[in-house]
Order: C-alpha cells, then structure tokens, then sequence
C-alpha cells in the first residue's frame, strides 16, 4: 500500500528509510510500534518540539519506509544506529512503544550514540500477556481484511462515527496497519515471545546500564500495569503510571507523556556520560 511521506527518505546503506524531524535543541528519537507510523507521535510531537529536536521514524515494514525483511529489532536498530549517524546526532534520548522498546534497547547496545531509554507500553516479557487468544492465526487474517478495505470510500465515511480522536485522520491506524508488512505478525507474536523469554527487557535495561524511564498505562489491555511497574522498578528504571490511560498513554494524554519525556530528558542531560 503506498503513502505519501510526511518527512525525508534517508538512504541507510541502500534502505531507503522515512524519517521526520521538528524542533530543535536536545535530540530525541521516538520509536512506534507494531503497525504504527510517525503519524503516533504527531501530537506528542507538539509538546517536545520547542525544546527538543525530535526524531521520528517509520520502522522497517511500516509506513513509508516499508519493506519485507530485517524486520527483528536486531535489524531494525542497526538501520536506525545509521540514521543517527547520516543526522550527525551525540547523546540520544530514544523512547520506543511497545514493540519500539525492543528496538530502542537492540539500538542502545550497538550505538555510543544513545544517552537514555524510555519504555512505554511494554512488559519485560509475555508472561502475563493478555492477547486475544488465537492471536498468531487471527492476527494475519485481520490484517489482510484491513490492507483491502482501508482505502475504500464507505470506510472513510464511517470513520465519521468512531469515538476515538487520536489522530488528525480518522482512519490513520486502520492506514497505517494496511501498510504494515504481513510478515511483522510472526515477528511480534511468535519470535518476539520466544526472544523476550530468553532476555527479558528489564534484564536488558539492567545490563546496560542507562537511565531509563518507563511510562504505563493504568488501564493497559495486554499488559498488567501493578507486575509491570515492580519488575522494572527492581532494575532501577524509573517508572511513571498514566491514570486512566491504556497501552499507548502517548495517544490518550499526550500533554502528560510530553512533560514526563521532558522532566526525563532534563535529567538524563545532568548525568555524567558513561
């Protein structure tokens, strides 16, 4: 499905990456997840640009950067370690979503260029996850229904209708998760399990070593809010609960996630570089 680019096409060793940046001052790069864009963070992205240059990018398989393979975090983070360096960027405050906070950790170990962490919406594992059941079949299935309906004028219509009013477009996500490519369910919800048993994120978080900041929703659907916050707090992260919030907090109170990733970042920047 093709989109129109908000931003710039970076060539990344020959991958032609989207990239869009605001803003000026302490560089922070905002990571999406599975089925996400940009166009997540467009209205977080209001409550950082003044004093941040902020840093957005369509993960590989997913919006206007696209493609089929190397869609683990371990690739995804040494595509995103060349865009940081092709912008000239020191000393990255990197906040990853849900599945963005497996790639924010695989880019912190393999970048000097990363100063601090922010988890949002993510458990260290799935060991309490609460996804639909059948989600590895159901999943694909679904997708394919969305990538041939997304564009269709009756949709757009209804779209009217929906309560949510997350985005300037009505229909962002259901676009954003047509653009999706088919092979990110298996790497989510089948790879992602078995990797996450094996190191955990907050086992991750504890071995390297940087500041870190996790934001949760109270009200997260996949995700246990009360075991999130314990098993991050006993690694020394830093952990903010958004009340009435669910597992995109940055969707629903995006003025309250600014300024936590603000206070943060002025905290980071006062810690001696390792």
């Amino acid at each position: 499905m093709r989109r129109s680019p908000s931003g710039d096409i970076l060539d990344v060793n020959g991958v032609p990456v989207h990239v869009r940046q605001d803003g000026a001052g302490t560089p922070l790069l905002l990571l999406h997840g599975y089925c996400g864009s940009v166009h997540w963070f467009d209205r977080l992205t209001l409550g950082l640009s003044a004093a941040h240059h902020v840093i957005r990018v369509d993960l590989l398989g997913h919006g206007c950067t696209g493609g089929s393979s190397g869609l683990d975090p371990v690739s995804q983070a040494r595509v995103l370690a060349g865009v940081l360096e092709s912008l000239g960027v020191e000393n990255v405050l990197v906040a990853g979503h849900s599945f963005g906070a497996d790639v924010a950790l695989a880019l912190a170990e393999i970048s000097p260029r990363v100063k601090a962490l922010v988890v949002i919406g993510q458990a260290p594992d799935y060991s309490y996850a609460s996804f639909p059941p059948g989600s590895p079949v159901l999943l694909p299935l679904a997708s394919a229904l969305v990538r041939l309906v997304a564009n269709r004028r009756w949709v757009r219509l209804a779209s009217r209708f929906r309560r949510q009013r997350w985005f300037d477009d009505p229909l962002q996500d259901l676009v954003d998760h047509a653009a999706t490519a088919p092979a990110m369910a298996r790497v989510v919800l089948v790879d992602r399990a078995r990797r996450l048993a094996f190191r955990p994120l907050d086992a991750q978080v504890a071995a390297l070593g940087l500041p870190c900041l996790v934001i949760l929703g109270r009200r997260d659907r996949f995700y246990d809010c009360d075991k999130t916050f314990a098993r991050y707090s006993a690694v020394g992260a830093r952990v903010e609960v958004v009340e009435g919030a669910g597992h995109s907090p940055f969707l629903e109170r995006p003025g309250e996630v600014a300024r936590l990733l603000r206070e943060f970042s002025l905290h980071a920047q006062a810690s001696p570089i390792a």
